[in-house]
């Protein structure tokens, strides 16, 4: 069982996760709600700057244009997204991850605070980030499919 599946199954905990995999968006999507849970895409390959993640995800959670432009704001809009139902969750497939941390790396980290605390924060539901890369890369963060070649 691969790590999505063991994560999707209540078998792995949710988190903020590095995820080593060639699979598409569309295939990710399909598995997770299919399993009932509620898949956001986040792409920041052409995001250049804390302004520009901020834009991204606001388009990616398709949240208010109220929502303001720091990561209180995001944070504070995060708490807000709930699961579908209680025994499911929240997927966050996070693409264009790289670029962001080599050239902003103080932006990059801030962003994983923000979701970490989200994941922390029980009342909305189960909430899962995967940083996906077709490589293995050491960013500090777990793996979710560890023993994958």
């Amino acid at each position: 069982m691969s790590g999505l599946a063991r994560l999707l199954a209540g078998h792995r905990e949710p988190g903020v996760y590095h995820w080593t995999s060639a699979a598409a968006a569309t295939d990710v999507r399909h598995a997770v709600e299919h399993a009932g849970w509620r898949f956001v895409g986040l792409d920041t390959w052409a995001v250049g700057d804390k302004a520009e993640f901020l834009a991204a995800c606001r388009r990616s959670f398709d949240f208010p244009d109220w929502v303001g432009s720091n990561f209180d704001a995001l944070a504070d809009a995060l708490s807000d997204v709930r699961a579908p139902a209680p025994d499911s969750g929240v997927v966050v497939l996070w693409q264009g991850w790289f670029p962001l941390a080599e050239e902003h790396p103080r932006t990059f980290a801030m962003a994983l605070n923000v979701f970490q605390s989200r994941v922390e924060f029980r009342p909305g539901g189960r909430f899962a980030v995967l940083l996906q890369s077709r490589e293995k890369a050491d960013i500090g963060l777990p793996e979710l499919d560890p023993h994958a070649t």
